[in-house]
């Protein structure tokens, strides 16, 4: 009765009127039976020591979901067959786990905040000792179980990067100089952190060749010749209108940084890489005069 009638009293002997009514529905849609007012009075509201006919009782065992009512008798036999039911459960059972896990919680945050710093790197010259200055820097941040994050250093060299970590890793990529990983532990009282790159001389090179006035045109193609292998993959990247490439074999390239132009300033390298100790690959792009 309380499933269908959430608000009837539990104490069934209190029922009276239209609480008595709705049971006879409930009796009539969902066991297809019938029982008078006479009935629940005599049965269910006095005292009564003897049970009521069989049919009753069997009718009543199927409407709380027995078969019978030798069925609910059999299931109910058995002390390890009552379900048992804390009605008043001990509120502090639960109170207490959930206070425990808000404390915990928020000395896990506070602990975060605190130790939180931001740290400064600075990227030097291994060879000339000085800032690596006005030159793309990228740095890629490597983190646990998850996807590395990028960062471009600013113009002076350096960048920033916040944590609560105790050491961080990450990869150094920019084009004159080697690509390395670098990893520290950190240090809360000194944040400033100083990063050496080696220079990439071949890259170094191929800016110098294009830059500098060499008398001397072919012992730079014997040189950029020793540099660069045959099958090398060479691309100019274009950003004027949109993006695009051109590719260019070893020959072209060559002459390319070897034959004077006065429409082309310097070659600017995005990007080498190598086989064995030769350029296997180059992405540059070049700036028109005056621009």
């Amino acid at each position: 009765m309380q499933q269908s009638f959430p608000g009837v009293n539990p104490d069934i002997t209190a029922w009276k009127g239209q609480d008595i009514v709705d049971f006879q529905e409930e009796l009539l849609i969902k066991v297809s039976a019938h029982i008078s007012e006479k009935w629940f009075y005599s049965h269910m509201k006095a005292k009564n020591d003897n049970l009521p006919r069989i049919d009753m009782l069997n009718m009543l065992s199927k409407y709380a979901g027995f078969a019978n009512w030798d069925d609910f008798k059999f299931k109910h036999s058995s002390p390890a067959m009552v379900p048992i039911v804390l009605k008043n459960p001990n509120r502090y059972f639960i109170l207490v786990p959930v206070l425990v896990i808000l404390i915990l919680t928020c000395f896990f945050i506070f602990f975060k905040i605190f130790n939180t710093r931001d740290y400064k790197f600075n990227f030097f010259d291994a060879d000339t000792k000085m800032p690596v200055t006005n030159s793309i820097i990228e740095v890629s941040v490597l983190l646990g179980g998850e996807s590395p994050v990028s960062y471009l250093c600013r113009p002076d060299g350096s960048f920033q990067f916040k944590t609560d970590k105790i050491n961080v890793r990450f990869v150094v990529k920019s084009p004159y100089y080697q690509t390395d990983t670098i990893f520290r532990f950190l240090d809360k009282f000194n944040r400033n952190e100083t990063v050496k790159l080696r220079p990439d001389n071949y890259a170094l090179m191929l800016h110098y060749f294009s830059t500098m006035n060499v008398k001397d045109w072919q012992k730079r193609r014997n040189q950029l010749d020793q540099m660069i292998s045959d099958s090398a993959m060479i691309y100019q990247v274009y950003t004027k209108e949109g993006i695009g490439a051109e590719l260019y074999n070893k020959r072209e390239f060559i002459n390319k940084l070897t034959l004077p132009s006065s429409g082309l300033q310097a070659i600017e390298i995005l990007d080498t890489k190598y086989h064995g100790d030769k350029i296997s690959l180059i992405r540059f792009t070049q700036k028109e005069a005056g621009k």
